[in-house]
């Protein structure tokens, strides 16, 4: 094995054994490190909710645009007490989407061009976050395959609610890399 080998497979296992990728870490480090997370049992009302944003959306961007229900209340598991949504779209039409939104939804929270944009919205004291997302990116079908193995694997899915309900008091930083941690593990088992 060359040296090059070598640290190759010693990265891989450093980045296995961290489960944060780089990538991850630089985005943790934007997350606010003192404040405390709180997790809330499921809220029986999302389904609805989440078909009333979707309407919305449907009204805005045309039925014939995917939007997805994703994150805690998709899954039917305590969470912050927001709903998910996603609008996966191309490269060719990521952009032509913002416009429409922003007049709705005003400036986005966040923005990272190509990748993925978040708007904010309230819906009956619920806080509902919007992406919209590169459907071709690795962050979509990783979140697409996460969910999936969680449906399929209800064990794992209650592994992560216990580690939602157990992260209460955390502040977001330390909950996220929590969840990240626990993504990863699962993407890496898909992967193998």
């Amino acid at each position: 094995m060359t040296i090059h080998e070598l640290f190759a497979k010693s990265l891989k296992w450093c980045q296995f054994y961290s489960m944060v990728t780089p990538e991850q870490e630089q985005w943790l480090r934007h997350l606010n490190n003192s404040n405390s997370v709180k997790i809330f049992p499921y809220d029986e009302q999302a389904g609805e909710k989440f078909e009333r944003i979707k309407s919305l959306l449907s009204s805005i961007l045309g039925v014939e645009q995917k939007i997805v229900h994703k994150g805690s209340t998709s899954l039917k598991i305590s969470g912050q007490k927001e709903i998910d949504i996603y609008i996966p779209v191309t490269l060719a039409r990521f952009n032509s989407i913002l416009t429409p939104l922003e007049q709705v939804f005003g400036e986005p929270r966040s923005h990272y061009p190509l990748e993925r944009v978040c708007y904010v919205a309230t819906i009956d004291g619920t806080k509902v976050e919007i992406f919209v997302i590169n459907s071709e990116s690795k962050g979509w079908l990783d979140s697409v395959q996460f969910e999936k193995y969680l449906l399929e694997h209800p064990e794992e899915l209650e592994k992560y609610r216990i580690l939602k309900e157990e992260s209460i008091g955390l502040s977001t930083r330390a909950y996220y890399r929590k969840k990240i941690e626990f993504i990863n593990s699962i993407l890496d088992r898909i992967e193998k």
